[in-house]
């Protein structure tokens, strides 16, 4: 009769499929642990703020809508502002790659 046959062949690919399940999990608990947060612009300031350095702290490119830089100018404010424990600082350079980047810049650069 071919039942045993086949229960045979249903516990072969079970044990076959339950070592490759191991495996997998040892694999994936073995895998280096990578952060899943987006690096931020970790540098000193320079004198001067450039479009680039501008970029760099708002997280976007240099040459972008004035739009986006709104809303990245909004997004990195809402992490950082002085009100909710964030640095009167960075706020004010963050400030400061706005008007850099949307070309508002008075000359003076930041208050600090």
């Amino acid at each position: 009769q071919a039942t045993p046959l086949i229960a045979g062949l249903a516990v072969a690919a079970t044990a076959l499929a339950g070592r490759y399940g191991i495996q997998a999990w040892q694999a994936y608990k073995a895998r280096p642990i990578v952060p899943r947060m987006r690096k931020f612009y970790e540098g000193g300031f320079q004198a001067t703020m450039t479009r680039r350095e501008a970029g760099l702290i708002l997280g976007i490119r240099e040459n972008v809508r004035p739009d986006k830089v709104k809303e990245a100018h909004k997004r990195v404010m809402v992490a950082n502002h002085p009100d909710a424990g964030g640095s009167h600082y960075l706020a004010s350079k963050i400030n400061e790659a706005k008007d850099v980047l949307l070309g508002k810049t008075k000359g003076g650069g930041s208050a600090f």
